[in-house]
């Protein structure tokens, strides 16, 4: 066997191994909740060591941040429907529906427990790069069809779709209404369509 196969086969077992513990993570979480999950019962799950699980993650918290993110990603749609407001509408639905379920819950406590470091911080990336690419392809699509004026930030308007949605499922912890979507959504667009009197 030459080299180059053995790294192929190397690879491929790692990015399965790797996906075998992710994919346990989750069903533990759903299973035992976020403060009953073990590497141990991870491991066993998955069908691997513990010194396995440790040697990539390091801590609980940034396995079940990694689970949540890809996890997250995976559920997260770039809505075409030819409308950027019943586009912003379907895209914002899918985040209330994440943060309101019991892992995008887990992915929230796992946000403010995990701390700081340099695997955490690429996670974090991660997670926020996804949405932010999603919202610049719904903006640039926008702008081609003449809905909106020169693409503005995508990154602000990510940041004032998502805010709100943090907010309510965190802080004031309230439950979303039905027209909450459609609230914030509008509110954005009426933000995106206005122009300043000195024409800035």
């Amino acid at each position: 066997m030459t080299d180059p196969e053995i790294r192929r086969r190397t690879g491929g077992r790692s990015a399965r191994v790797r996906q075998a513990v992710l994919d346990a993570t989750l069903e533990v979480l759903g299973d035992n909740g976020f403060d009953q999950l073990s590497i141990g019962l991870v491991a066993a799950r998955a069908g691997v060591h513990e010194t396995s699980i440790y040697r990539r993650w390091k801590t609980r918290e940034r396995l079940i941040f990694d689970a949540l993110v890809e996890n997250s990603a995976a559920k997260l749609p770039t809505p075409d429907t030819g409308s950027l407001r019943t586009d912003l509408i379907g895209f914002h639905r899918s985040i209330v529906a994440m943060v309101d379920s019991p892992l995008g819950a887990a992915l929230l406590r796992a946000m403010a427990a995990g701390g700081e470091g340099p695997e955490l911080a690429e996670s974090r990336a991660e997670f926020w790069r996804v949405r932010l690419d999603a919202t610049r392809v719904m903006l640039d699509r926008a702008v081609a069809r003449g809905e909106i004026g020169p693409a503005p930030d995508p990154e602000l308007v990510l940041e004032i779709l998502t805010a709100p949605i943090h907010f309510r499922k965190l802080l004031v912890r309230e439950p979303f209404a039905a027209d909450y979507t459609e609230q914030v959504v509008d509110f954005v667009l009426s933000g995106l369509r206005w122009t300043p009197p000195d024409g800035r």
